[in-house]
């Protein structure tokens, strides 16, 4: 077998990232399964340096425009990437040895065929180690956006929209927050009891998992330092769902009583509608559906394992119309299409590729979808609106306009929210803050209609 060089591993999944065709955790998951075979510490290597390097890009480009006299946006993809990859080395990585990196990266230049610039990325490297410790950031207390701009390497334009939105120590908690290595959410199965739930969580950390559970469920964990999920004890069993805690309070704020019928609209891959199935202990049913097969197939998968017996599955555009739906959901839950502010920590490249423009055109989605499925809703059904992302537009704007247009109103979650969010919760919704709440950030809100029926307020607008 060939022997692999995992620096070039990561310089092909750079380039490729590069194109904006993928997602960069999709694309590295992906590679990583394709080298399975390697040992843990080169797949360590992968995803660490592919990973760091699209998290900190913005920094690593400052430093290289300092020490590089060909601008970064006017180099070379290859170079570019080349370049990214190993500064990220010589600043981020302690165990790798500078000479090592610098001489790795003239390898690999040289080996496809930019033999003319070997001179060129060993200058630059080599300089960049020598001079790391010296290198001059902007300064925090005069430059302000700039300085968390380049250190946490956020968009300017974004670092305004948090400090805007939240104010600037809560901005530099949730960038903070955002550059830490993200723990993976699970949620334990309800079904099974709390001997059976410790029994597992053991079998993790003799594996060398690290374990932490979550404040507001007493279902819910974070894991690290797991080899693959799908590699942890009881994941063939269905003992437990890769799931955000975040996502998991959508459904407790959502009050479900068994034989209910909740319809999640935009379901995939399906953590709220199977734990909606998990509430209903057997009763009721869960309609989830979703745009495409490939996302209904991913729910269909999750059901399967989990073995999910009171769920359909439909390939339904949530823009469109079911007729046989209408009326029937005692819970709506509408997660809907949205920026992907909130979950920037497990998707790094969200920052880079989301623009003012998308923002303010997601909007007109999301009220697209709400003024289709609230069709769904019964007389005193309950609505479940939520989103991953921190953008009042989306979020608090979004359910005034829904209030507004289809005369409903916030309803109280402090009853069904954990105990340390129900002050916040009791207005009927609720901005969880990365760093600050623990969590993705995530806006939930619970909506019911008021005394004046659907059709009432349709009939009034025709007229």
């Amino acid at each position: 077998m060939t022997e692999i060089n995992v620096r070039e591993v990561v310089l092909d999944i750079m380039l490729e990232l590069s194109k904006q065709t993928e997602y960069s955790n999709i694309l590295i998951a992906s590679v990583l399964s394709k080298y399975d075979y390697l040992d843990s510490r080169q797949k360590a290597f992968i995803k660490r340096v592919g990973e760091g390097t699209i998290e900190r890009r913005i920094q690593i480009d400052y430093v290289l425009d300092r020490f590089s006299k060909v601008p970064v946006k006017k180099m070379k993809p290859f170079i570019r990437e080349l370049l990214r990859m190993s500064v990220y080395q010589l600043l981020f990585m302690d165990g790798i040895p500078d000479a090592a990196v610098c001489n790795e990266a003239v390898k690999l230049a040289k080996k496809h065929r930019f033999q003319s610039l070997q001179g060129y990325v060993n200058g630059v490297l080599r300089t960049v180690a020598r001079q790391k410790e010296q290198i001059v950031y902007p300064d925090k207390q005069t430059s302000y956006i700039q300085y968390m701009s380049v250190c946490y390497s956020m968009p300017d334009w974004l670092v305004e929209h948090f400090c805007n939105a939240y104010g600037r120590e809560a901005c530099e908690t949730i960038l903070q927050s955002f550059m830490k290595r993200g723990a993976v959410g699970i949620r334990l199965q309800e079904t099974i009891d709390t001997q059976q739930r410790e029994n597992l969580i053991g079998l993790w950390q003799q594996a060398g998992v690290q374990v932490n559970r979550h404040p507001y469920l007493p279902y819910a964990v974070e894991v690290q330092k797991a080899d693959g999920i799908h590699n942890l004890a009881g994941f063939d069993e269905g003992l437990f769902a890769v799931q955000d805690v975040s996502s998991m309070l959508v459904v407790e704020a959502a009050g479900i009583k068994k034989s209910d019928t909740v319809i999640d609209v935009c379901a995939a891959p399906g953590g709220k509608a199977l734990h909606a199935a998990v509430k209903l202990a057997g009763t009721g049913q869960v309609i989830a559906c979703d745009v495409s097969s490939y996302k209904t197939d991913k729910i269909r998968e999750n059901m399967e394992r989990l073995q999910m017996t009171n769920v359909s599955v439909r390939e339904q555009d949530a823009r469109v119309r079911d007729e046989t739906l209408v009326g029937q959901a005692d819970v709506l839950i509408t997660d809907v299409p949205c920026s992907g502010l909130g979950v920037i920590g497990k998707k790094q490249d969200i920052k880079y590729r989301v623009t003012k423009e998308s923002m303010r055109d997601i909007v007109g989605l999301q009220k697209e979808i709400v003024a289709n499925v609230i069709h769904y809703l019964k007389s005193d059904g309950v609505m479940m609106y939520s989103t991953c992302t921190m953008n009042p537009s989306e979020n608090e704007e979004m359910v005034d306009w829904i209030c507004r247009e289809y005369d409903m109103e916030p309803e109280s979650m402090a009853q069904t929210m954990p105990e340390e969010l129900r002050e916040e919760a009791g207005k009927g919704y609720i901005q969880l803050l990365p760093g600050i709440h623990g969590t993705d950030g995530f806006f939930i809100a619970r909506l019911r209609r008021k005394t004046r029926t659907l059709s009432d307020k349709i009939q009034s607008m025709d007229t």
